[in-house]
C-alpha cells in the first residue's frame, strides 16, 4: 500500500500517537491564534 492510498483520517490518527505530537481540536463554531516557538512544523488538517 502506497502511503497516498491511506485515508487522511488514518494518517493523523497515528501521528497523534507519537512522541513529540501535541494535538489540539478546533470545533467548527470556535477560533484560535496559534503563537509557536520553533523549531515545529504545524498542519491545518480538515477532513
Amino acid at each position: 500500500m502506497k502511503i497516498e492510498e491511506i485515508p487522511t483520517c488514518q494518517l493523523v490518527e497515528e501521528l497523534k500517537k507519537r512522541e513529540g505530537v501535541e494535538t489540539i481540536i478546533v470545533e467548527p463554531d470556535e477560533g484560535v491564534i496559534v503563537c509557536e516557538s520553533g523549531p515545529a512544523i504545524i498542519l491545518k488538517v480538515i477532513d
